[in-house]
Parts: structure tokens; sequence; C-alpha cells
């Protein structure tokens, strides 16, 4: 398959950083992801970034600000500055190793929450935009009413209609000063140094200010519609407690917290899998299809989707 220019582009300019940080440099080259939304190409311990071509460079440029400012809970980048490459908006960054998907018990709960409550009791360094946690929900359920007619859209949908609206985006969130990630999830860590220096979070396309329980709010609705065992979302959210996280209450029931970001997320997760289905035309897995028996409860008894009592 030919490399498109943008690919080939990224990767020269990700070679050229490189060189400069280390003019010894082993020279080894990956394609990381290759998405509309991002472009990722690594050359030995430099990565390089295109962001999405809707990217705002006033945006951006907070976000990199507070990430180099918060070394110790954000990856930094190699430059507090964007740069533009064939329109799109690029960034550099350190090499860190990411979590191994083949390893799921080597998953890092407790160094996940920790960072998420230091991130979180962070003031902001600088001026944020709101995080783009419910934005990007209502990203996907915009695209899953462009995809076509499905069964399960309906229930999805619905579940949809039920959130509040500062939660599908349509209102200001009722947290406009806490230090969010905004999309939390196990392939937002890496070791940096690597391969095992301690854990940092990636990626600030979605940092900003917020409901903090968004951040939580992944990991929680997995765990409610049984595809996340109990024993890993007790590491977790014990994890962010200990660390002083002021998502939920230090102890006792953390559902009320976080009722409505889970609730959002597993709409914004059903809804990208349902129109992924569609667009390839398959039907729905098995854990695809949990999701959207999980709006379906929504829709009957929208008041909370706390666990069943057999977790």
């Amino acid at each position: 398959m030919p490399t498109h220019p943008l690919l080939t582009a990224l990767t020269f300019r990700a070679k050229t950083h490189a060189h400069i940080r280390t003019p010894a440099c082993p020279c080894g080259a990956a394609t990381l992801a290759d998405r509309p939304d991002a472009t990722v190409v690594r050359h030995a311990d430099t990565v390089a970034k295109a962001h999405a071509p809707d990217t705002d460079p006033a945006a951006l440029a907070p976000r990199l600000i507070t990430a180099a400012r918060l070394p110790d809970v954000l990856l930094p980048p190699l430059a507090p500055t964007s740069t533009v490459l064939d329109t799109r908006l690029v960034t550099f960054w350190p090499y860190g190793a990411p979590v191994d998907p083949e390893d799921p018990d080597a998953a890092p709960w407790e160094d996940a929450g920790n960072l998420l409550a230091r991130l979180h009791r962070s003031p902001a360094p600088t001026p944020l935009p709101p995080m783009r946690g419910p934005a990007k929900a209502a990203g996907a359920v915009a695209r899953l009413r462009e995809a076509g007619p499905h069964p399960a859209v309906g229930p999805v949908l619905s579940a949809w209609s039920q959130l509040p609206a500062w939660a599908r985006a349509e209102a200001p969130m009722p947290d406009t000063t806490t230090l969010c990630h905004g999309d939390l999830h196990l392939g937002q860590l890496v070791r940096h140094p690597a391969p095992d220096g301690p854990w940092r979070l990636i990626d600030v396309d979605d940092l900003g200010v917020g409901v903090p329980a968004w951040d939580l709010a992944r990991p929680a609705a997995w765990y409610a519609c049984g595809l996340l065992p109990p024993e890993e979302w007790n590491r977790f959210l014990t994890a962010y407690r200990d660390a002083g996280g002021p998502a939920v209450p230090a102890d006792g029931d953390p559902w009320p917290a976080l009722d409505v970001p889970a609730r959002a997320l597993t709409v914004q997760t059903a809804a990208r899998a349902l129109t992924k289905a569609l667009d390839r035309g398959r039907d729905l897995d098995e854990v695809e299809q949990a999701l959207v028996d999980a709006c379906a409860r929504m829709g009957c008894a929208p008041a909370q989707l706390a666990p069943s009592p057999a977790k």
C-alpha cells in the first residue's frame, strides 16, 4: 500500500528532530498511528504527532504549556509549541513505552488512579479551554445519526437523550476549574524514559477544565457493563481515592458522582462501535452488544448505571 504524503513528511520530520537531539541516533522508525484524527510516527526516541485537521491552535497552545509545566504527571513535549506541516499542527514528544495490550494482568491501574488524582489536584498552570470529553461524545452520537438505520441505534440515542445538557455538550459543565485529561484509558499511559521509567499520562488534545468524574467514567462504565473485572476497577478507584482525588467521595458509594459521566461514556463507546459496524457491514461482536444492551437498560431505568449487586 502506498504511503500518503503526510505520513512521509511526518516521518522525515521525526527523523530530523531525533538526529538533532541525538547525533548518534540508532535510527529506528515506526508508524504508531495513522487515523483521520491523528498520525503519529516514531524515530528512535522521538515521536512526531500530526493532530486532527480541525485542531484549534489557540486551544492546543495552552494544553502544551500545561504538559510542559506538569512533567511529574503528563509527558512533557520536546517543544512547548506546535509547528505546521501540510496544514496540520505537529508536535514532538519523547518516546514512552505503552501498556502491553497482550498482558492485561500487568495493567497499571494503581498508577493510572494515582496520576489522575494528582492531575485533578493540580491547579491549571495557564488558562485552559473546557475539557473536550462531552464534545467528543456528542461527535460520536452525531456520526451515529448519519451512519444509517440499525435496530441498536434507537436504544443508544434514547440513552443519550436522557443525559443532562452539560454531558451532551449543550451547556457549560458544572465544574469549570478542575484540570482534567478528557480521554482517560490505559492507552494514554506510557513509561518514560522507556522501557521502565515512571508512568506518565499522554495525549493533551482533550485536556482542559471540567468535571473530573469524566476521567473515571470509561473504566467505571466498563465495570458497570461487566467488561472490566471488579478487582481491576477497585484497584483503580482505591488508588485514586488514596491519592486524594476529588472526583468522588473519599469513601462510601462513588456512583452518585460517576453515574452521568459513566452513562455518557457508555453511549459514546456504543455509538462508535455501532458506527464502525455499520460502515463495515458486519454484526456487532459480544463486547459491542454488551454496550448497546447497557444503553437499552439506561433507557428503561435512567436514574443510574450502577453495577448489579452480583458484581
